[in-house]
C-alpha cells in the first residue's frame, strides 16, 4: 500500500474517506479499502450513526475494486 503524505492526504476530497466528517480511513485504493475494513472498529470520536453511514461508503468501494466483504455490518467485525 502506497502510503499517504500529509499533503496528499489533504489534498483528497471528503468523499474519498469512510468518514468524510472527521476525514478517516481514505478509500483511495483496494490496499486502502482493506486497510480501512481492517481498522474500521479502531476509529474512535465517532457515532454508530456516523459508523452505519461509513460502512455503506466503504462497502460500495469495497464492491468496485472487486474486495469481498463478508461482513453485513459493522458490528459483525471481530466476531
Amino acid at each position: 500500500m502506497a502510503r499517504l503524505d500529509s499533503e496528499e492526504r489533504d489534498d483528497l476530497p471528503d468523499s474519498a474517506f469512510a468518514f468524510p466528517e472527521q476525514r478517516k480511513l481514505p478509500m483511495v485504493d483496494a490496499d486502502h479499502i482493506r486497510n480501512a475494513i481492517a481498522r474500521f472498529d479502531q476509529v474512535e470520536d465517532v457515532t454508530d450513526a456516523d459508523r452505519d453511514k461509513a460502512w455503506k461508503r466503504l462497502v460500495a468501494q469495497a464492491r468496485k475494486h472487486d474486495i469481498e466483504v463478508s461482513e453485513d455490518s459493522w458490528r459483525e467485525l471481530g466476531r
